[in-house]
């Protein structure tokens, strides 16, 4: 049985073990919170290199790939490094591929077309799924300023959010990552403050990561869609009683939870015999062809 952990600065109130079948070979899938304290994952990655067959990193990226280039966050590589045996992956190349797919099936089914209201609560960490609401016509709001520093003001244009990350990328590298996302219990932190509100409002789709899309979620969203992953019961729930009307997790339901991408690019790369710089994008359409992944819809009784 292959064993892939995702080791998280996210809260250890995530954390969760699962054993699957995926493309025909048994799986062990773990997840482990180190509530935000990096020297603590640096740790516990070491420990793991060369006894799991994969790690995923998460609460935290290694790179971002915005309008063809790559930034790194300087956190995220530091830590990626306390493994020299076994790989170690973030997820990002899970995200360019899978994730794209899925706006297309909910486009297929008619929940997504041109002029949707969307609200991307950061495309930075996510630009395939922002260019496919682009590319479908969708009236798109990134909330990289908002939601990440606090800044009350909304990008409207691709161009915009690549103009962004070459201005930030020493930042980016240099940065303490708890400044640029909450980590830890910050995780678990709600602030429904009303600056945030109105762009839940004037949305009719909100995308993006769910740790940021439920820190500032109003309490009534009646009738919105939630495109996210790294669902847990709770946060299913807390959607449900703010009146959402479905929401799609761009991974697999596991039993109740949808891991991060990271886990389950770590678990493709466990499964395919190759190191991390031999996979493709093409790689990473074969395989999502195969176990057939685009998403898990939930409807959640509302509208």
């Amino acid at each position: 049985m292959k064993h892939v952990i995702s080791v998280s600065l996210g809260s250890k109130s995530g954390d969760f073990s699962r054993e699957i079948v995926l493309d025909g070979q048994a799986l062990r899938l773990e997840r482990e919170g180190t509530d935000g304290d990096i020297n603590k994952a640096i740790e516990r990655i070491h420990e793991l290199d060369g006894h799991v067959d994969a790690i995923g990193l998460g609460g935290i990226d290694i790179y971002l790939y915005v309008g063809g280039e790559q930034f790194i966050i300087g956190d995220g590589l530091r830590i990626s490094k306390a493994a020299t045996i076994t790989p170690v992956l973030d997820g990002s190349g899970l995200k360019d591929t899978l994730e794209r797919r899925v706006i297309s099936k909910l486009a297929d089914r008619g929940l997504i077309a041109k002029g949707t209201r969307v609200l991307m609560v950061s495309a930075m960490d996510r630009f395939g799924m922002a260019e496919a609401f682009v590319e479908l016509g969708c009236d798109c709001v990134f909330g990289d300023l908002i939601f990440d520093i606090g800044l009350d003001y909304p990008l409207k244009t691709l161009k915009e959010i690549h103009e962004i990350a070459v201005k930030y990328r020493s930042r980016l590298l240099t940065a303490p990552f708890n400044l640029l996302y909450p980590t830890g219990s910050a995780q678990d932190t709600q602030d429904a403050d009303p600056k945030y509100a109105k762009y839940y409002d004037n949305a009719d789709i909100i995308a993006g990561d769910g740790h940021l899309i439920l820190r500032h979620l109003p309490s009534r969203a009646e009738g919105k869609g939630i495109v996210t992953n790294t669902t847990r019961p709770k946060s299913i729930a807390r959607f449900t009683d703010s009146g959402v009307a479905w929401i799609v997790t761009t991974t697999p339901d596991l039993d109740g939870v949808s891991a991060g991408t990271n886990l389950m690019e770590a678990a493709f790369v466990a499964l395919s015999g190759k190191s991390p710089a031999q996979i493709t994008a093409g790689d990473y359409d074969e395989f999502l062809n195969r176990v057939g992944w685009s998403g898990s819809f939930h409807s959640l009784g509302n509208g």
